[in-house]
């Protein structure tokens, strides 16, 4: 332990980068309160995907059986066109056999993070009111998209609406062993979906339109819905989606990354700092990456104001990268006419004559070790 012994800390906010800040925050020796506005820790029917990056600092915290216990390996990323025709098949694994890329559903994770938590000497407040930002002391600002506490460093700031919306389902599925992450693409539209384990699978589907204003993705969507705007996507899709009885759908709308992360006192982790939109599948593993640098920057530095500055410094050139390849993927997935025919048809030939060289491109993405980034 070092400069965090004693020290007292609340976190505002307990999802998945409010869980692990406190978890990284205790096992260095700091007293931890978390504030949480909902009366209890419920989470909407969702996947998440872990990849080698994130489950670095899950093996650091010692959380990793439990994750794993939870969880299912995944093997690749397979893309299809609309006609289920293959496009590309992305085996992350083969060029880093002991890495480990994961599929969890969500509310399981927030139980093994919970649970951790509690082991850590963590005290967990629920039902708080929100914006309740303590006067004094150490505050992490872990309130997800719509975060007060990055209002109070940055001011008001308006989100725009990025044309795509998305439904959220989780289907039963008594599928075994590893899983395969498949996504359909389709003009103006795209699905991915892998199974989660427990017998169930993920479903994620994305549409562009206009007509939207609500931001949020607890709404309930209706499944017909749902089947009419990907009919025209074939192979095992159709199948899934006549199994969906409830689905959720919400717009997808633009938040800049801060560019306030903390001001001596309080620090942002996660959605608050840097929303993502969901198509690199890393918004959750940033919060994770996020708890382990403002956790190692502050027990190894005295002085707060210096070792909040340098996780900001750290970790802001990183997200930006991140946030910048989620938005590109949303063009790429929903090209159209000549420009989807030339791109699907590059991308068949890279598949055949350089399988390795698309995996290579994210290279800088999984091979990050967040745990080497500070003492």
């Amino acid at each position: 332990m070092g400069h965090l012994a004693g020290r007292r800390i609340t976190v505002i906010g307990a999802g998945i980068g409010g869980l692990t800040a406190a978890i990284a925050l205790a096992r260095r020796g700091a007293e931890v309160t978390i504030l949480e506005r909902s009366a209890e820790l419920a989470e909407i029917g969702a996947g998440i995907q872990l990849s080698p990056n994130g489950m670095r600092v899950i093996d650091a915290l010692g959380l990793g059986d439990a994750v794993r216990a939870a969880s299912l390996p995944s093997r690749a990323v397979e893309l299809y066109d609309q006609w289920a025709r293959p496009v590309i098949r992305l085996d992350f694994r083969a060029r880093r056999p002991d890495a480990d890329f994961r599929v969890i559903h969500r509310a399981r994770l927030i139980e093994c993070l919970a649970r951790a938590a509690g082991q850590a000497g963590v005290t967990l407040k629920l039902g708080q009111p929100a914006g309740a930002i303590p006067a004094d002391g150490l505050v992490i600002g872990a309130d997800g998209l719509h975060s007060l506490t990055r209002q109070a460093l940055n001011g008001r700031e308006v989100p725009f609406f990025t044309g795509h919306t998305a439904w959220r389902a989780v289907i039963p599925d008594p599928g075994t062993g590893p899983t395969t992450a498949r996504l359909y693409m389709a003009p103006g539209r795209h699905l991915v979906s892998y199974r989660l384990g427990d017998g169930l699978r993920n479903i994620v589907a994305v549409m562009e339109r206009r007509d939207w204003q609500d931001e949020g993705w607890s709404q309930p969507g209706d499944p017909q819905a749902l089947r009419e705007a990907f009919a025209a996507i074939g192979g095992a899709v159709p199948g899934w989606l006549k199994r969906v009885e409830t689905a959720h759908l919400w717009g997808l709308f633009r938040h800049e990354v801060a560019r306030i992360w903390q001001d001596g006192r309080i620090a942002l982790v996660g959605d608050a700092a840097h929303p993502t939109l969901p198509f690199l599948a890393q918004g959750g593993v940033m919060a994770i990456e996020d708890a382990w640098t403002v956790a190692g920057c502050l027990d190894a530095e005295a002085d707060v104001p210096t070792a909040l500055a340098r996780y900001q410094a750290l970790r802001e050139p990183r997200c930006r990268r991140i946030v910048a390849a989620a938005n590109a993927n949303a063009r790429n997935y929903h090209l159209s006419g000549a420009r989807r025919l030339v791109g699907h048809h590059a991308l068949r030939c890279i598949g055949r004559l350089a399988p390795d060289l698309m995996p290579s491109r994210f290279d800088w993405l999984y091979d990050h070790d967040p745990t080497n980034e500070t003492p």
